[in-house]
């Protein structure tokens, strides 16, 4: 049985995978920089802000990354990049969970905007703890696990990672954890197992149904 899952947010519980491409199209406009296709952007969610600039502005000094993230940051604000919210049937899975299980978070967005998009959608309540990019490190990183571990007093083996992407997957199997990928974020299905996940689902409705049996509620 399961004591802890910890969820990724874009991508996994956030249908945010199209505004973070076009916001980030817009800053790299704003910094009058190569506008970097979809598809390579779609492949950097996931990873903190700094690493991911400097995977799609290979050439870029640190004072141009700095730029596109503080862009990127006032775009996404203004919510330019248009508007997002929670995938359908995601609110009824934290509501199942909640009861039975430690409920965390561990995210490549930063606190302020983690915090920000949690207040908006309402559902701060449901989770324990979480970690995020700019308090910790970086996809793949395991650091943000065990963060989340030592917080809550549990071990890898009794707990779950879910993501939507590659990055997800290897940083819980660096920590030893085992994880679940879902195929509607981000990275491809070829992606994800890859990564030799316990499996990787095709609907919010699958997913409860695994997480439930997982903890002892199915």
């Amino acid at each position: 049985m399961k004591r802890l899952l910890i969820f990724d947010w874009d991508g996994t519980l956030m249908d945010s995978t199209a505004q973070i491409v076009q916001t980030l199209r817009l800053a790299a406009q704003d910094c009058a920089m190569a506008v970097p296709e979809p598809a390579a952007i779609l492949h950097i969610i996931g990873l903190s802000l700094d690493v991911a600039m400097g995977i799609l502005f290979p050439a870029s000094s640190e004072q141009q990354r700095q730029d596109l993230i503080a862009a990127y940051a006032r775009r996404f604000v203004a919510g330019d990049g248009g508007q997002a919210g929670l995938y359908e049937g995601a609110r009824d899975l934290l509501s199942a969970l909640h009861p039975q299980v430690d409920l965390a978070v561990a995210t490549g967005k930063s606190r302020r905007g983690l915090d920000r998009v949690m207040q908006e959608q309402d559902v701060a309540a449901y989770f324990r703890v979480s970690r995020c990019a700019d308090e910790s490190a970086s996809k793949p990183d395991p650091r943000m696990l065990y963060d989340i571990l030592d917080a809550l007093g549990h071990e890898p083996e009794s707990a779950i990672m879910v993501g939507d992407t590659c990055y997800d997957l290897a940083m819980a199997r660096a920590a030893g954890m085992p994880a679940i990928g879902v195929s509607w974020g981000a990275h491809e299905r070829q992606l994800l197992l890859a990564e030799k996940p316990l499996c990787v689902l095709d609907s919010m409705r699958s997913l409860r149904h695994y997480l439930l049996d997982a903890v002892g509620g199915g």
